[in-house]
């Protein structure tokens, strides 16, 4: 790993005046985690550890500290990997099939796949597993606890193997990612829609943004797959989607805010359908069924909620995987010959490891897999590993994202169900020649916000406060919004030298821009959420508007494709530049 030089103000997204920065991000009210003073800015620890190097890696003066806020390009990785202090050793683990970074939702399931099939399997994680006796849910504070310690942002949750993320641009991103055995999928509300056909051809059929390698067809049997390893929940059949297999659990129940929902939608002519959710609705493959405490986010005390850690891992520890947790990882290994020989990681005592396979998976989210490849440089892969198309971090994705929320004279009952578990649309889900923008959205129906939340956005502080809350909580309803967000190269991921995790490595810094296609999307998108609820009877609507960017959805810094010069990793994910790295 090589450190990057001092980024320069030009390298920063084009923006209308000057460029925002954002690290905790502006609208978490909306996720439990209390908006932060404006400019607020806070670093990995109370201090940090660096070294004055000479050019050949070794150091010739003594450890200093810096304080929290200094520049960290003055650090270096502590061992650094290449070139370790005199004396001290590296272990080298044992050989396997396959190694897999990261635990998260793909990488469980890749080595519950493999396992299962006769293959030596070792997994690195950086977090730890989950203990769910804490999870916000299981206690009566479960909002107060939810606004810190199960935070979405890293840098507010600040568990210890986090790593510092930053954002910038016109419309700088509110990152959402868990480091923990499971990854983000352990903080999500449970939504679980495939994508459409047309998603795999938009190149093909709109003329912007880039087809997929393969088309829905060809992924089909393996969505059914994942479909019943997780035990999703729904109805087989929706008019959006090619015919399918009855999915392995019946829907969440809609409740009085999905009844609200399905009369707007028949009144305005408009179709919909219940929303697929990755929650047992019934007893399924030892997981109770779901006892509808709602909202989901804060976890499930119940286990219903279908989570990675939940999911794939029971079976994939069970068929011998090595699940190595605190494993911190610096670079990917490369050999003479050029394929990936393993990874170098620090284990929960600090100590750097090698661990070696035959194959090597990279599973570490939408950031977390730009990151380790921009650090794996050396001089064959001087601008980072995989990277020779200069597209890793590149064409940064997470949705156009809002909500609209109405207020109701009776009661809804908000309360009681799944988050996500009523109905939702895509009727303007396709390019359509009479708007003004390409592609579409989806509007799926919500229950009302939990108490402290709601009390958060509304609710003045002093005089008129209970007033106000008491006007809304168990009247409400939202529609979750999120349309199609295309693919822009000026959106990225790159390496934050200025902010280092406890190991001296990188954080990440995001850059993001709306694009006009979006803006204009985004505009139609809540303005149709105004109509339904205006139709569902809501005697007032107010929405979230489009920025801050609710980072939940990291896509796209890895692309997929058939040409090496204007992809990462080819139809199976292999990349190009790499053989057996995936």
């Amino acid at each position: 790993m090589q450190r990057g030089g001092p980024r320069s103000d030009t390298a920063a997204v084009p923006v209308w005046g000057r460029p925002r920065r954002v690290q905790h991000g502006q609208r978490l009210h909306v996720r439990g985690v209390l908006r932060p003073p404006e400019g607020a800015r806070r670093h990995r620890g109370e201090e940090r550890v660096a070294r004055q190097c000479n050019d050949d890696g070794q150091p010739d003066r003594p450890v200093r500290h810096l304080a929290a806020g200094a520049r960290a390009r003055a650090a270096s990785p502590l061992p650094h990997f290449r070139r370790r202090p005199r004396g001290q050793a590296m272990s080298r683990e044992p050989d396997a099939d396959v190694l897999v970074i990261g635990s998260g939702a793909a990488g469980a399931a890749i080595c519950s796949r493999l396992a299962g099939r006769g293959a030596r399997v070792t997994c690195l994680e950086q977090g730890e597993w989950v203990d769910r006796a804490r999870l916000p849910k299981s206690h009566p504070d479960w909002e107060v606890r939810g606004r810190r310690y199960w935070a979405a942002n890293p840098n507010v949750r600040r568990w210890p193997a986090d790593y510092p993320v930053s954002s910038e641009g016109q419309d700088p991103i509110d990152v959402y990612m868990y480091n923990a055995v499971g990854g983000s999928q352990i903080g999500f509300a449970g939504n679980y829609w495939r994508m459409a056909p047309s998603d795999f051809k938009v190149r093909s059929l709109d003329g912007v943004g880039a087809d997929w390698p393969f088309d829905y067809e060809e992924l089909a049997p393996y969505y059914a797959i994942n479909e019943a390893e997780v035990g999703v929940a729904g109805l087989a059949g929706d008019p959006c989607g090619p015919p399918r297999e009855p999915l392995p659990n019946p829907p969440a129940p809609i409740g009085r805010p999905g009844q609200l929902l399905v009369n707007a939608y028949e009144k305005l002519g408009w179709y919909w359908w219940p929303t697929e959710q990755a929650i047992t609705t019934r007893p399924y493959r030892g997981r109770p069924a779901c006892d509808n405490r709602g909202w989901c986010t804060f976890g499930c005390p119940q286990g219903s909620l279908s989570t990675a850690d939940l999911t794939y891992w029971p079976g994939a520890l069970k068929n011998g995987v090595d699940l190595r947790t605190q494993a911190r990882v610096g670079e990917i290994v490369i050999g003479e010959d050029g394929r990936a020989l393993g990874a170098r990681y620090y284990d929960q005592d600090g100590v750097v490891r090698e661990a070696r396979a035959a194959v090597t998976v990279v599973a570490c989210g939408g950031l977390g897999t730009p990151r380790l490849l921009l650090m794996s440089t050396s001089p064959s892969h001087p601008d980072g590993l995989a990277n020779s198309s200069g597209l890793v971090g590149k064409n940064l994705m997470v949705h156009v994202q809002s909500f609209a929320t109405g207020l109701f004279e009776e009661p809804v009952d908000g309360w009681n169900g799944t988050w996500g578990g009523t109905v939702s649309t895509r009727q303007f889900y396709e390019t359509d020649p009479a708007r003004d923008y390409l592609r579409g959205f989806i509007m799926s129906g919500c229950r009302g916000w939990s108490p402290l939340n709601l009390a958060l956005q509304i609710a003045p502080w002093g005089s008129g406060h209970h007033r106000a809350f008491d006007e809304r909580i168990n009247h409400e309803i939202s529609l979750y919004l999120c349309g199609e967000d295309l693919p822009e190269e000026s959106n990225r991921v790159e390496l934050d030298w200025d902010h280092l995790d406890g190991f001296g490595m990188p954080g990440v810094v995001t850059h993001h821009e709306l694009n006009d296609n979006s803006r204009r999307l985004g505009r139609d998108m809540i303005g149709h959420a105004h109509q339904v609820l205006e139709a569902a009877g809501a005697r007032s609507v107010r929405d979230f508007g489009l920025a801050p960017i609710w980072g939940w959805h990291l896509l796209g810094t890895a692309r997929m494709g058939d040409d090496p010069r204007t992809s990462v990793a080819d139809r199976f994910n292999r990349a190009h530049d790499v053989p057996n790295l995936f």
